[in-house]
């Protein structure tokens, strides 16, 4: 910034110097007349060359920012420098439509100087002047629409804080061994690190699109799903795939996740077809079986582990229904609740287990509710169980047909954060009392061709991760939700799924590519966010327009209904020999988990 305010006091000052030649030179031409004439061409030369003095105040900034970069590069924290709207380039509203005033201005001398001169049709100069009033209402109407996405944009920010992590001080530190246990923890929520994240490599083993990531609780070991209905244990370290078996679900994988405590011997999954499935694994690098425990009707698209239990989970489905699934029981499936907004049933897309009260989950799904229930009290006559609601408050009353695609909480549980589809992500207090705003909203990505996912960075959840249907990743900074890191994280188009490391600063992301990425901050310089406002203005103009064209889209649940009506119209024959069938067609009662067709044992052996 710095370097662009030098430059234009350079071009300003140019200017300067030639306005007293020309004056001199428009003096002897026009000798013979008034000193008042003379006096309004000084004035209009000087108007039209556009010049304007820069204040003293811009070179102390300048001054100023350049010293506090070399404090920010000393502290490997560039963040303040990349931030999309930095402190040199805030301006008021009023400067803004300045600036925009002077670029019309510009833009119609433009045009007068090139119109031709001396026509002689009457019709045609007419025409001319027609088209350059449309001309200059176009460029009105896409300099309004450029000033109200400039707006959009830096609304809702707040200023970045100080660097937390300097790694000089905090190198020295561990040396002579002060405070060494926490060199790793503040160094996994460094900006200056996240902002240095670069691609280390590829996982390639599937067949499908990747769905699900989760790493085991000592990160040692990263387990994979995909569309393939294969899940793979990884040594991500050497990137080696140290076990690959069928799931034994009959649709796509949705999430795989070992159980904590478990020796990594127990990992449960769900998928398209509404299973819910758990394999043993054994240590000789083998499956032993997988088992069915529990059968939503319609697709189940995730799980929620409690912290400390390595035998009991929940499960969500877009039956509404979640499952409390223990597997020390002969019937392992209880139905906890059935999730609805008065007498209507809310399909399910997500749900997560809050780490410091682990009898507390929050669920989200076909609408715009983030609800909060209690295991212990669970009354579906007293507002129909629900302990809390949360809700941005411009949608509560909102027509679009608005759903949450993934929420998580925080390391310690006192947050909730919440991804809404083709809409914001929204953090919210999860102390607060229902009905409670949000407290940060965070934007400039796209979320609308898949269920995508959301999660906090960092060992304190410092920051909020996000992919995109633009293919890129993007890193907020929690507090001030300024983007800190913009990635290109996947060739086909779409970032799904974003998965931290449980003790490093790294993280593995899948997508619609049939790999996964894995991400380490290695990069020598920090990010320069390069094409970030650009591809934020794209995403926020491809949705405003589709929430125009598709307001009046069909329900999901219809096309879902519509489809299997369609599946149970082919011949017989046909059923018989498709391969891949769906088994949202063989369903049970909620409440059962084994009298349901299908297999519920899949003996498999590792690859």
């Amino acid at each position: 910034m710095a370097e662009a305010d030098g430059k234009s006091t350079v071009l300003n000052g140019g200017s300067e110097e030639k306005e007293p030649g020309e004056d001199q030179h428009k003096q002897e031409d026009a000798s013979g007349s008034k000193e008042g004439q003379t006096q309004s061409s000084q004035d209009e030369t000087k108007e039209a060359s556009g010049d304007k003095s820069v204040p003293d105040g811009e070179g102390e900034t300048g001054a100023n920012r350049e010293s506090e970069d070399e404090e920010d590069m000393d502290s490997m924290d560039g963040s303040g420098l990349y931030s999309l709207t930095e402190d040199g380039e805030r301006e008021s509203e009023e400067g803004r439509r300045e600036r925009a005033k002077e670029k019309d201005g510009g833009k119609r001398a433009a045009r007068k100087r090139n119109r031709p001169s001396g026509g002689t049709n009457h019709s045609s100069s007419s025409d001319e002047d027609d088209d350059e009033e449309d001309e200059e209402q176009k460029d009105e109407e896409d300099d309004d629409d450029d000033e109200a996405m400039e707006a959009w944009l830096g609304a809702e920010l707040c200023d970045l804080r100080g660097p937390i992590w300097r790694a000089v001080p905090s190198l020295r530190s561990r040396e002579i061994g002060r405070e060494s246990h926490q060199f790793v923890r503040r160094v996994c929520g460094a900006r200056g690190l996240v902002q240095r994240l670069e691609l280390q490599g590829r996982l390639e083993r599937h067949t499908g699109c990747v769905n699900t990531l989760h790493f085991n609780p000592s990160g040692t070991r990263l387990a994979s799903g995909s569309d393939d209905l294969r899940v793979v244990i990884w040594d991500w370290a050497i990137r080696r795939a140290e076990l690959e078996f069928d799931s034994g679900h009959k649709s796509n994988v949705f999430q795989a996740k070992f159980l904590p405590h478990s020796g990594d011997s127990t990992l449960a999954m769900c998928a398209r077809d509404g299973q819910i499935r758990v394999a043993e694994l054994s240590a000789t690098q083998r499956c032993k079986n997988t088992k069915r425990v529990a059968q939503h009707k319609g697709a189940a698209h995730k799980l929620a582990l409690e912290p400390d239990s390595p035998c009991s989970f929940l499960s969500a489905g877009e039956d509404a229904v979640v499952f409390g699934i223990d597997l020390r029981l002969d019937r392992p499936a209880n139905k906890l609740v059935v999730v609805k907004e008065g007498d209507k049933k809310v399909g399910l897309y997500t749900i997560f287990v809050n780490p410091a009260k682990t009898q507390h989950f929050a669920v989200g799904g076909r609408d715009q509710y983030v609800r909060i229930y209690d295991q212990r009290k669970i009354n579906e006559n007293d507002n129909n169980g629900v302990l809390k609601k949360f809700c941005p408050s411009h949608l509560v009353s909102s027509e679009s047909k608005t759903n949450i695609t993934c929420l998580v909480y925080s390391h310690d549980g006192t947050e909730l954060l919440a991804s809404y589809n083709d809409e914001d992500i929204y953090l919210f207090d999860s102390n607060h009392s229902d009905g409670a705003d949000y407290r940060r909203r965070y934007k400039g990505h796209r979320n609308n061709a898949t269920v995508k996912g959301v999660n906090f960075y960092g060992p304190c959840s410092e920051f909020v991760v996000s992919g995109s249907d633009c293919g890129h990743i993007y890193l907020w900074d929690k507090y001030s939700a300024r983007i800190v890191q913009f990635m290109e994280g996947d060739r086909g188009g779409v970032v799904n799924c974003l998965e931290p490391h449980p003790h490093l600063p790294g993280m593995a992301t899948s997508g619609l590519d049939h790999d996964i990425k894995l991400w380490a901050p290695t990069a020598e310089n920090p990010t320069g966010l390069k094409g970030l406002k650009e591809v934020m203005k794209k995403n926020k103009r491809e949705r405003d327009e589709d929430s125009v064209r598709h307001g009046d889209q069909y329900d999901t649940q219809l096309l879902w209904f519509l489809m299997r009506h369609m599946r149970n119209r082919r011949p017989p024959r046909a059923r018989r020999e498709g391969a891949d069938t769906d088994t949202d067609e063989s369903w049970s009662s909620p409440d059962s988990s084994e009298e349901e067709g299908g297999p519920d044992h899949v003996q498999c052996m590792s690859s």
